[in-house]
């Protein structure tokens, strides 16, 4: 499982303009839904109860939000750079400025693990996360996410 095997250009954001856990929960959901043809309040919904079992900020300014929806044909990324940090609640208690959206449909299973971990190890790389960062376009961000997955392949 690659980040390119979820992301794709138009599922990237940068400067995202929000102010709350909550409020980047729903404006995710918004600029996905579209894009996978998904309802944004069931998407919305899903997110928060999976927030509601624990938090997704993962500690250095990073959250994975997750949910399993059961009208999803495959796993999907959205990946956003906040224009500022927010409260998220993480595990570190530090804001969070970078957020990798991960939906799975009910059956993934194995798949929504292996991916998870995957979006993981993509974050614990801290020069990663700077140079992330450090771009201002949602072009940069993805040729840098993916990017990464091409140097793994090499």
């Amino acid at each position: 499982m690659e980040i390119s095997d979820l992301l794709s250009p138009e599922r990237v954001v940068a400067n995202l303009k929000v102010t709350s856990k909550k409020q980047a929960l729903q404006e995710l959901a918004k600029k996905i839904a579209p894009l996978i043809g998904q309802d944004d309040r069931k998407i919305f919904d899903q997110l928060l109860e999976r927030e509601r079992l624990g938090t997704t900020g993962v500690g250095d300014g990073v959250a994975i939000p997750h949910a399993k929806l059961p009208t999803l044909p495959r796993l999907y990324g959205f990946f956003a750079r906040l224009e500022r940090p927010v409260n998220f609640e993480a595990i570190d208690e530090r804001p969070v400025d970078l957020i990798f959206l991960l939906l799975a449909p009910e059956s993934a299973g194995a798949d929504h693990l292996k991916a998870l971990a995957r979006i993981s190890r993509l974050f614990r790389d801290r020069k990663m996360c700077d140079k992330l960062r450090g771009s201002d376009t949602p072009e940069a961000l993805y040729a840098l996410l993916s990017e990464q997955t091409a140097s793994r392949a090499a």
